[in-house]
């Protein structure tokens, strides 16, 4: 069932995304007069489609994206069969430069655009919750955090000089605003002032494991229970909160994970709380580690909640795009800089099915976040100056427009056929490592 829901949410996922990418590119042909003559969500060879007026719908064999095939354009279908004809008005290369620009960005402003929409639409129907702590609850064993010396009851006053008063900015600080830094944390221990110096290297990405810390207010609440399983027949139901296992107190999810797994094929003793009344029973682990349950770490301290109006939540939907966007860039950064490796730093279908799936289990909201982060990372990656991409169409089209000269077609196919095989070897490369890790 697991498998099935990953692919279902990446199919999901990735298939809004290209053809919110392709119609941009669609949309832009035809207010600019351009014919389309195939919408693909996929790369040649075609699988199936419809053909409606000039047009060819379809989806094609090679699931790494998608492409709108403009007439006059040499593109991923590497049709050249226009060239030693006159061009003709509703072509590409009829028409002016900008108008072929605005083409070729249209997908990437679409992606754009849905990010912010969706970034938009959270805050303002959702608003914003800060977790109004700066006390460690909780410290993972053997994790960065506890091989750092960091303690249960800390609190985090500073983030390399940075005050600071809630959770959420914390992550921020340690994730997001000093990626590929040295980290220094001012704590407060039993009353007396401390300094605590994390080098980068020994920070986990933040799209691997937690660096280890956990706030302090939380719970292990269910989150749902599968039918029949040792949870199900002990009467544990969905909204429960775990307390202890095996007599070990229990304050989130990671607890939870690592006991029940130690205790594959074992009895477990289990107290949980049921509308407020503390129950109790036993119940035998499954060989897989497992007792049919899914559970969530749940903040349950004081918080500050902010609500926004319509127009409220779109300079706040627009910073989380710039952060997104400096995250992605400073991770470039990093990568180019050798502070992370290559494989560290780019995940693909299998990865991208297990974040969504992930995502979606905690909420519509949360699973709607990765969607605009994702669409973003699109965006940016299909910018950049590659052959194949829309940054490599572009640069040909400054060139073009730059020097006042076509660049022959031959050379323009050669380009878009290098560009391909590299994009192909890529993705081959990515969805290796995404098996390797799997």
């Amino acid at each position: 069932m697991q498998v099935l829901n990953m692919i279902f949410y990446a199919a999901l996922t990735l298939g809004v995304l290209v053809l919110i990418h392709e119609l941009g590119h669609f949309l832009a042909a035809k207010l600019t007069g351009m014919r389309v003559d195939r919408f693909s969500i996929g790369f040649p060879p075609r699988a199936f489609g419809k053909k409606v007026g000039y047009t060819d719908y379809c989806v094609s064999w090679i699931p790494i994206g998608g492409y709108v095939k403009i007439a006059g354009m040499i593109d991923e279908s590497f049709d050249t069969e226009f060239v030693n004809q006159e061009p003709q008005p509703w072509e590409f290369r009829a028409k002016s430069i900008s108008a072929r620009m605005f083409v070729i960005s249209a997908g990437v402003i679409m992606n754009i655009l849905l990010a912010v929409g969706i970034f938009w639409g959270i805050h303002y129907s959702v608003g914003r919750d800060l977790k109004e702590t700066n006390e460690i609850g909780y410290v993972i064993d053997g994790s960065a955090a506890d091989k750092s010396g960091l303690r249960v009851g800390d609190k985090i006053i500073a983030v390399n000089g940075k005050q600071v008063t809630h959770w959420d900015e914390i992550l921020s600080l340690m994730y997001i605003d000093n990626l590929g830094n040295d980290l220094t944390l001012d704590l407060e221990r039993n009353g007396e002032q401390k300094h605590i110096f994390i080098a980068r290297k020994n920070m986990p990405q933040i799209s691997d494991e937690s660096f280890g810390i956990v706030e302090a207010h939380t719970q292990a609440e269910i989150q749902g229970i599968e039918p029949s399983m040792p949870a199900d027949k002990l009467g544990i139901k969905a909204g429960d909160i775990i307390v202890a296992l095996d007599s070990v107190s229990i304050v989130n999810d990671y607890q939870v994970v690592k006991i029940i797994h130690e205790h594959s094929g074992k009895t477990l003793s289990i107290s949980w709380k049921h509308n407020g009344q503390t129950q109790s029973g036993t119940a035998t682990v499954t060989e897989a580690g497992r007792i049919g349950i899914k559970i969530a770490t749940v903040y349950t301290g004081p918080y500050r909640h902010f609500n926004y109006s319509f127009f409220e939540a779109l300079p706040e939907g627009i910073k989380d795009i710039e952060q997104s966007t400096a995250l992605f860039y400073r991770s470039i950064a990093r990568l180019i800089a050798g502070k992370v490796s290559f494989k560290e730093s780019f995940g693909g279908p299998i990865k991208i099915a297990q974040i969504a799936t992930q995502s979606a289990e905690m909420g519509l909201a949360s699973y709607l976040v990765f969607m605009g982060l994702l669409s973003m990372s699109l965006a940016i990656l299909n910018i950049l100056p590659f052959p194949a991409l829309d940054g490599g169409h572009l640069v040909i089209l400054v060139y073009e427009k730059v020097f006042r000269r076509e660049i022959p077609h031959r050379v323009k196919l050669a380009i878009q056929q290098a560009g391909f095989v590299l994009l192909l070897a890529f993705m081959a490369f990515v969805i290796y490592n995404d098996i390797a890790n799997f």
